[in-house]
């Protein structure tokens, strides 16, 4: 008798937010320049990018403090923003959190919390204040004022007051920058479990990818008013889709090469290609990960050297090497590098010369194309 046993693909949870065409102008500067994002409903979204490209006026524009001069913004099915008409901020239904968390220091930790839910009954306050300072942590903190709090708590406390009038959407504008590095991640850690266990659909403004791969689910990269990628965080390292992606999160070095259809020459060797098309040789840059690469420091006729330290320091990972091409008259100037990054336990010195060699893996290669 033969069983076939099948698997339901997992059921995926309905959109929350959709944004379609945003365009964001401010002092006649286009900010943001027809902005697609969707978010499902439950998913934590991390937001990076360059200071000045426009993330934090993503955030405002979906919390209603900034207006778009065109596209349109909608959360559970309501239109918030569609360029004739704007829901005002404190009717969205969105949550927000401050890089300084803007708590008022004049108010207790209770008094806080409430001030977003003033419209209940002082029942259903206190009941929500309680559960609120249960779940957070905070049942010892609930008279004190604001200076008497760390900075972890009062980040709970921003959180819990952002959390009170139960909104559809929370954003927070570089909620970790400001607590020790040291507890960072413990931080980070809870305060995801605790968006989940809302069932909480997030959207965070942070410059520290490894932030991104411990806190959410989702990525967006944007760079000059575009959303350049938006997937999970591995996916995007594993499989940038621009040249500006992969240099911005720094997933690699570059390796200038000389590519068509019948491979890819560089400084440190000749590599087989796929799906290369054309004839004519284009320089292209690939993008190699220290992993990739394998080091000889013994070098002789049959181990001749390629590349050359340029600096060294230590890490958790080893020496942590930078290598440049060896200058040589016969060599293209246009595939020279100058750093290319390495890993190794061997103990190198500045100016020694090496043999690097690049395993067999999938190559990826883009046209420079900077920020």
């Amino acid at each position: 008798m033969t069983v076939l046993l099948t698997t339901q693909p997992p059921i995926e949870s309905p959109v929350l937010l959709s944004i379609k065409q945003l365009c964001v102008t401010l002092q006649d500067k286009a900010v943001l320049s027809t902005l697609d994002l969707t978010l499902n409903e439950g998913d934590i979204l991390g937001l990076v990018g360059a200071s000045g490209c426009g993330k934090t006026t993503l955030l405002n524009a979906i919390a209603g403090f900034s207006k778009p001069s065109r596209g349109q913004i909608t959360i559970d099915s309501n239109v918030l923003s569609d360029g004739d008409h704007s829901v005002p901020a404190e009717k969205r239904q969105v949550g927000m959190i401050f890089q300084d968390y803007a708590l008022f220091p004049h108010l207790t930790v209770k008094e806080n919390i409430a001030f977003g839910i003033a419209k209940l009954s002082k029942a259903e306050q206190k009941q929500q204040i309680e559960q609120l300072l249960a779940i957070l942590k905070l049942n010892d903190y609930g008279d004190s004022y604001i200076h008497q709090l760390s900075g972890g708590q009062q980040q709970r406390v921003a959180i819990a007051r952002a959390l009170a009038p139960k909104p559809k959407l929370l954003l927070l504008d570089e909620p970790f920058s400001n607590i020790d590095a040291r507890l960072r991640n413990e931080l980070m850690v809870e305060i995801r479990l605790l968006l989940k266990q809302f069932k909480m659909t997030a959207i965070f403004v942070t410059h520290n990818k490894d932030e991104v791969f411990t806190f959410a689910d989702k990525m967006a990269v944007m760079a000059q008013g575009r959303l350049l990628q938006l997937d999970a965080p591995s996916i995007i390292c594993q499989q940038p889709n621009s040249y500006q992606v992969a240099d911005f999160l720094q997933l690699g070095s570059w390796l200038p090469c000389k590519v068509n259809s019948a491979g890819a020459h560089s400084l440190l060797g000749d590599l087989e290609t796929e799906s290369i098309k054309g004839e004519k040789s284009r320089l292209l840059y690939l993008l190699i990960k220290p992993q990739q690469l394998t080091l000889t420091a013994k070098v002789d006729d049959k181990n001749i050297a390629n590349a050359q330290v340029e600096y060294i320091s230590v890490t958790e990972q080893g020496y942590h090497y930078y290598l440049r091409s060896i200058n040589s008259p016969s060599a293209d100037s246009a595939l020279a590098f100058n750093k290319i990054s390495l890993y190794s336990n061997v103990v190198l010195t500045i100016n020694q010369q090496v043999l690097v060699l690049i395993k067999p893996h999938d190559l990826i290669f883009f046209e420079r194309n900077p920020l």
